[in-house]
């Protein structure tokens, strides 16, 4: 199944799988039983367009996704809204995906820090792998524009009580200062600077 499957840079030509997407996501929310920030389906086509998504596609049948985006002034970057459908889970896809937004995220932003906030243990053994460490959530962004984010997720009540301090996400982080890209990381890149 692996050998089929595209991991591509998404553009305007993708925008018919943003309906699919968003409905994988969510649904994936409701089965996982946690949080999600919710995006409407103007803002994941407007990563599209950017060319700050990834999409995953086995010939025309889509099978993932995830975006990027970027907070204060540039200087962290996130990836989100990673995704799988459930017939591609267990062979390795989310793992192509993110090493691909990660990626991404160090072409487009070299000298940024990449952060996420997960609850998932999948999400966070990949995290691990690229360099990631967990931190508190005072080492994330302090964009308010990030933060609003979280108001689509149900937890976000346990982020406002405690002063963004704690949630039920973790938050990990890589810095571009302290760490060095993989190998696999390096060729992506490499592979990326001709497509941006």
């Amino acid at each position: 199944m692996e050998d089929n499957i595209k991991i591509i840079i998404a553009g305007e030509e993708h925008i018919k799988y943003v309906p699919e997407i968003l409905q994988t996501i969510e649904d994936a929310a409701k089965v996982r039983g946690t949080g999600i920030a919710k995006r409407s389906p103007e803002y994941v086509e407007q990563k599209m367009r950017e060319g700050k998504a990834i999409i995953a596609l086995d010939d025309d049948r889509f099978a993932g996704f995830c975006y990027v985006e970027s907070w204060g002034n540039k200087q962290f970057v996130a990836n989100s809204g990673l995704i799988v459908v459930d017939s591609y889970r267990k062979h390795g896809l989310a793992k192509r995906i993110k090493q691909m937004a990660f990626a991404l995220c160090r072409t487009m932003f070299p000298d940024a820090k990449i952060f996420g906030l997960t609850s998932g243990a999948a999400v966070m053994r990949i995290n691990t792998e690229l360099g990631y460490e967990p931190v508190t959530f005072a080492q994330l962004t302090d964009d308010e524009a990030f933060w609003r984010g979280c108001n689509g997720c149900k937890n976000v009540d346990i982020l406002q009580r405690t002063n963004r301090m704690y949630c039920i996400c973790t938050a990990m982080l890589y810095d571009p200062k302290t760490h060095e890209d993989k190998p696999e990381i390096k060729d992506l890149i490499e592979k990326l600077k001709d497509k941006i």
